[in-house]
């Protein structure tokens, strides 16, 4: 298919539902392998707008590629306390939007439900991810993922210790 051809919606959610699929059996190199080099995947804090920069904004998560492909390596690893044993979780996504699209970019969105349980306690985490995507003849690469958390805060869960 030609990048030049228009996605549809159906593309944006296969592609989605593989990222979840990836990051439920914790395939985590092979979803970063879904990044664009200049990737970068934020979740702000609930109390900023939407589309705040993270240089002046508190953010839970504001990883570039760099940072994003050690958080990746550090949680395959045995010596990640926190998820190892790893967790077992389940995202769910729903409500996929394209936003806009052009030849070589396309953002979407996409509600979202991830469960996380561990030892016995089950996290719940849901909220709206948008999506700036990359497009070339290979496909579609993340260039930026937002995961915005419709909840409160993190009272109930205090951390993020995965990829939401």
């Amino acid at each position: 298919m030609s990048h030049k051809t228009p996605l549809t919606r159906s593309d944006i959610e296969d592609f989605l539902f593989a990222e979840a699929e990836l990051l439920n059996t914790w395939r985590l190199p092979e979803w970063l392998a879904l990044f664009t080099g200049d990737g970068v995947y934020y979740v702000p804090s609930t109390d900023v707008a939407p589309m705040a920069s993270p240089e002046n904004n508190l953010f839970y998560i504001a990883d570039d590629h760099f940072r994003l492909s050690e958080r990746v390596k550090r949680l395959m690893k045995r010596t990640a306390h926190v998820e190892f044993p790893r967790s077992k979780t389940m995202r769910l996504v729903s409500n996929v939007r394209i936003l806009a699209q052009s030849e070589d970019s396309l953002s979407a969105s996409a509600a979202f439900i991830t469960y996380r349980t561990k030892d016995a306690v089950t996290d719940t985490y849901f909220g709206t991810h948008y999506y700036q995507f990359a497009r070339d003849d290979a496909g579609l690469k993340i260039r930026e993922k937002r995961s915005m958390l419709a909840s409160d805060g993190l009272r109930a869960q205090c951390r993020i210790s995965i990829i939401i």
